[in-house]
């Protein structure tokens, strides 16, 4: 499984259709796809929210990037993620 950050900004109308449903229904669209919600936050700032899954693959991620913008009318930038850990091995490995 992969790690993926979904950040995303509400619209108007996105705003006026909150609801525990549709955050339930947006954690089922993960689910569906294989994945797992480890997180969900708001934030204030550049973005207004925040979702953090594990997700099988990176085609399984744009499709729920996607399903998650149909679903709630929210635009998400979506972004693979590794940790710090790793990325220092990587880092440290020669090409």
């Amino acid at each position: 499984m992969e790690k993926f950050i979904f950040m995303g900004r509400y619209s108007i109308e996105s705003l006026k259709e909150m609801s525990i449903e549709r955050t339930e229904k947006a954690i089922n669209l993960i689910n569906e796809l294989g994945g797992k919600v480890e997180n969900i936050y708001a934030l204030l700032g550049n973005y207004d929210l925040i979702i953090i899954a594990q997700i099988p693959d990176t085609e399984k991620a744009m499709k729920a990037s996607l399903g998650l913008a149909i679903l709630t009318g929210i635009s998400f930038s979506t972004c693979p993620a590794i940790s710090v850990k790793d990325f220092d091995k990587i880092v440290g490995e020669p090409t």
